[in-house]
């Protein structure tokens, strides 16, 4: 299950009571950063703009590709580690509305983790260190350090284990550690 504070709402749908929950300004900066962001080459300007103007924790050298879409109503709620790439239009959410309510969980993605093009990290997820989202995964539970998970729904394809006995079967990785 993921970690996520549960609202109730009472009549119309959550959505409705948007701004009950989130102030209408906050929601129009945060927009305007995070558009800017989406297509802006720099990655150190990219990050600054995150940390600053967003209070987002986010680690030296982590890349957020082109077209990353963050939470636009609470990026605050997410947290990456050092030298972690976000893929080509990945979505990271930290709400969710619902019909009869709302939900709000903090995202962790750890150290050196890769998250593959056009993923989808859902609130309440921790994404443990170095591992490997692929591509198109919708990523709606935690996933453990050093695993690699794929699809939707989304499911282990190796272990940690798994995946340091591929490394150290892959003769490229065994030419970079000789030189």
């Amino acid at each position: 299950m993921r970690k996520t504070d549960r609202y109730r709402v009472h009549r119309a749908n959550s959505l409705w009571h948007v701004y009950k929950t989130v102030p209408f300004w906050k929601v129009i900066k945060n927009f305007i950063v995070i558009q800017l962001a989406r297509y802006t080459p720099f990655l150190k300007l990219k990050n600054a703009m995150y940390r600053t103007f967003l209070r987002m924790d986010v680690g030296n050298e982590t890349a957020f590709a082109l077209m990353v879409m963050l939470d636009i109503m609470f990026p605050e709620k997410i947290h990456v580690g050092k030298n972690t790439v976000i893929g080509y239009n990945t979505t990271i959410l930290a709400h969710e509305y619902l019909i009869e309510e709302y939900r709000l969980g903090d995202v962790y993605i750890g150290q050196e983790v890769m998250i593959g093009a056009n993923s989808t990290i859902l609130p309440g997820v921790t994404i443990g260190n170095r591992a490997v989202v692929a591509a198109g995964t919708v990523v709606h539970k935690d996933v453990e350090a050093g695993t690699f998970v794929a699809g939707n729904p989304m499911r282990v394809i190796y272990t940690k284990e798994e995946m340091q006995e591929r490394k150290q079967k892959d003769t490229f990785f065994q030419k970079a550690d000789d030189q």
